[in-house]
C-alpha cells in the first residue's frame, strides 16, 4: 500500500472522473499519475481500492484503457467511444446475491487486475445513467480536469474555486480595472 500522498490539485469526485483526473497540468506541463506503478498505488489508496486490487503492471495498462475509453467517451460522441468503454466493462459483471442483509450486487470479474478500471467504467455509466449534463471539464483557460456538478443549479464552471476559479475572477477583474 502507498503511503504517497496523492499531488493531484482536484480529489474527491466520482470513479470515473477521478481517473480521468489522474493528468493534470502544472505550471503549463501535463502530469500524469498514471506514469507507473507507484502513481497508480496513490490513486488506488485515494480511492479506497488499495489492498483490495494489485498495484502492478497489468492494473496500471488495464487503468490506463479505461481512463482512455472514459476520456473519449467525455469528449467525443458515445456512439464512437461505447466500443472502448463496452472493452473494458467486457471484463467484469454485476452478480446478484440475496446475503443475510437482502439483496445485494457484487461487482465480480475473471481476471482481478481489471477491477479497478471495470469499476471506473461502471460509475461513468452510473454518471450518465444520473445527469450526464453534469459531467464538466473545467472551464479554466489551460485546466484539463473533470468534476461532476453537484451544486444546486448546476452552474459550476471550475474544477476548484480557490484556484481555476479564482484566476479567472481576478483575470476579469485585472481587465476592467486596465480598461478604466
Amino acid at each position: 500500500m502507498s503511503t504517497a500522498r496523492d499531488p493531484r490539485p482536484l480529489t474527491g469526485e466520482p470513479l470515473a472522473l477521478d481517473l480521468l483526473n489522474t493528468r493534470w497540468n502544472k505550471e503549463g506541463v501535463t502530469q500524469d499519475l498514471l506514469g507507473d506503478t507507484e502513481g497508480m498505488a496513490v490513486w488506488l489508496a485515494s480511492n479506497g481500492l488499495a489492498g483490495e486490487h494489485p498495484a502492478d503492471a497489468e492494473t496500471l495498462e488495464h487503468l490506463r484503457e479505461a481512463r482512455e475509453a472514459i476520456r473519449a467517451a467525455v469528449h467525443g460522441s458515445w456512439a464512437q467511444a461505447a466500443p472502448l468503454v463496452d472493452a473494458v466493462l467486457a471484463h467484469g459483471r454485476i452478480r446478484a446475491r440475496l446475503t443475510p442483509e437482502g439483496p445485494a450486487e457484487e461487482p465480480e470479474f475473471a481476471d482481478p487486475s481489471w477491477a479497478p478500471a471495470w469499476l471506473a467504467a461502471r460509475n461513468y455509466l452510473e454518471l450518465i445513467t444520473r445527469a450526464p449534463e453534469r459531467i464538466r471539464t473545467c472551464s479554466g483557460g489551460s485546466c484539463i480536469l473533470h468534476f461532476f456538478d453537484t451544486s444546486r443549479n448546476g452552474t459550476r464552471r471550475w474544477c476548484s474555486m480557490a484556484a481555476c476559479g479564482n484566476r479567472a475572477k481576478a483575470s476579469r477583474h485585472y481587465a476592467r480595472s486596465k480598461d478604466n
